[in-house]
């Protein structure tokens, strides 16, 4: 560049050195003179357009490397606008999830992890699922110890409140709830909703009034489906009668047995008194020693004590696992049983369900009483322990309708495939329900139907009361260790006094 402008420095010094020359009076012989201002000329406009080049290249130059200056902005402007998408796209990615829960089954836990390995993939992410028979005792136990999970599933909303209240599980940030709530009805939303503030987001949700039955076997005995309380004490009569096993039962489930027996007096109670009665009852406003109470629970153990009423798989109803009925039922060990929509996934693998093969699995109303039509449903919610931004991803996925399609999916194609029942049931407003069988589609029209709708009461009530002594008097009664008047005391005396 520089002898460029040197050269152009040289050819306008030359240019001048010929003005001047021409401008001369003086010369010597006109011959000379005229051959050396030609030549003193040419040599000039030589130098001139030696200069113009030069100056030509040298702009050429200077805008060649303005371009690449341009070009090398550019490109680092585009890498780092490719950086930041990468890291606005992905920002998951490289963490960990911890959750825990009480599904455990491979059908249950496998389709659950199914669902959160999705998610997980998607955000460059992990997350691992621990599913515990001793879930009410080890979630205390973990936090007792300072090694909770991130995130736990809670099929009680008492333990949530009671978690919630002594500050174990953190409230849902305001993005989180309204996200999961477009997805969810308010009521839906209310069972996590502690003292005005949402600690939980539904994922699962159960029908409890119903009874599976095989139709083949009814219409080979001449029975007919019950519409009333007394109509299916006096089937149930008649089946022993026959020589026929009315009802498969069994209450064991590790540190939650007698959960099934609960259950059962909270349809009684649903049946046998006002829907106030019951909602005091879950708030420890009506006692345990009420005789609403005591003779919803007097009424299970009446028809349960009857000679020839139950068969218990286990030898005992005590002593045989909740999970124990289906199989039975399936053989013609028993005629009915009672239990939610999530017991179709304990059924023998390829059991057909109201296709109306001989072999069939179908269901009915858990027959009404004197209060109406009620209907007892329950639940599982996700609380978090941990205040991350991973976290509360997860949990908002959890509420989402792409975590109920991909469960569902998931569960089916564990269960066998095709329209065998998932025993996964969910009333996510934003889930595909034409990925369930026709059977659980029917489920919703139950609750749709329900003259009266009530949460799972020991569920309500707080975690001693409800997973503790319902629990644990519960399973004496059906022992015969203890009366119900004396269950009721000891239930009524372990309600928290604030």
């Amino acid at each position: 560049m520089r002898s460029k402008w040197m050269k152009l420095f040289a050819a306008l010094f030359a240019v001048a050195l010929v003005a001047a020359a021409c401008g001369s009076d003086t010369s010597t012989a006109s011959d000379t003179t005229d051959t050396g201002d030609s030549d003193a000329l040419a040599e000039a406009q030589a130098a001139l357009e030696d200069a113009q080049q030069a100056q030509a290249d040298a702009e050429a130059a200077a805008a060649d490397a303005e371009d690449r200056a341009a070009d090398a902005e550019a490109a680092a402007a585009d890498a780092g606008s490719d950086a930041m998408e990468d890291e606005n796209a992905n920002p998951l990615a490289g963490t960990t999830v911890t959750v825990s829960g009480p599904e455990r089954s491979e059908a249950e836990a496998g389709a659950l992890l199914a669902a959160l390995s999705a998610f997980a993939d998607e955000n460059d992410m992990t997350i691992f699922y621990q599913g515990s028979a001793e879930w009410e005792a080890d979630i205390n136990i973990q936090l007792a110890a300072g090694s909770n999970p991130d995130i736990s599933i809670f099929p009680q909303p008492g333990k949530l409140a009671d978690f919630a209240r002594d500050g174990l599980v953190l409230p849902l940030p305001d993005d989180v709830t309204a996200a999961v709530g477009e997805n969810w009805s308010d009521g839906a939303m209310g069972f996590g909703n502690v003292d005005g503030t949402q600690f939980g987001v539904p994922n699962k949700n159960d029908l409890k009034s119903l009874v599976w039955y095989q139709p083949a076997r009814f219409e080979a005995n001449g029975y007919d489906i019950p519409g009333t309380l007394d109509e299916l004490w006096a089937l149930s009569d008649q089946m022993i009668a026959d020589g026929n096993t009315p009802w498969c039962i069994g209450i064991e489930s590790g540190n939650a047995t007698g959960w099934a027996f609960t259950d059962w007096v909270e349809d009684m109670m649903l049946r046998t008194t006002t829907p106030e009665n019951y909602d005091a009852w879950t708030t420890g406003e009506l006692p345990f020693a009420s005789p609403e109470v005591t003779g919803a629970m007097s009424a299970v153990l009446e028809q349960w004590n009857k000679p020839g009423a139950v068969f218990a798989a286990g030898g005992s109803i005590a002593t045989t696992a909740f999970q124990a009925n289906g199989e039975p039922l399936v053989n013609g060990d028993c005629m009915m049983h009672r239990q939610a929509s999530f017991f179709s996934s304990f059924f023998p693998e390829g059991t057909p369900a109201a296709d109306g093969s001989e072999t069939a699995v179908d269901v009915f109303y858990f027959p009404e009483g004197s209060t109406g039509r009620p209907v007892l449903g329950s639940g599982t919610l996700a609380g978090a322990f941990e205040d991350r931004p991973e976290v509360w991803a997860v949990m908002e996925y959890f509420g989402s309708g792409v975590y109920a399609d991909r469960r569902q999916v998931a569960q089916q194609e564990l269960k066998g495939g095709g329209d065998v029942l998932s025993g996964f049931n969910t009333a996510n407003l934003s889930a595909d329900t034409s990925l369930w069988a026709p059977l659980e589609q029917s489920f919703i029209a139950i609750m749709q139907e329900a003259e009266v709708l009530r949460f799972d009461g020991s569920d309500l009530m707080p975690a001693d009361v409800g997973a503790g002594t319902f629990w644990e008097q519960g399973t004496a009664l059906v022992n015969g260790d203890t009366t119900v008047e004396e269950a009721a005391a000891v239930m009524d005396a372990s309600w928290p006094s604030s």
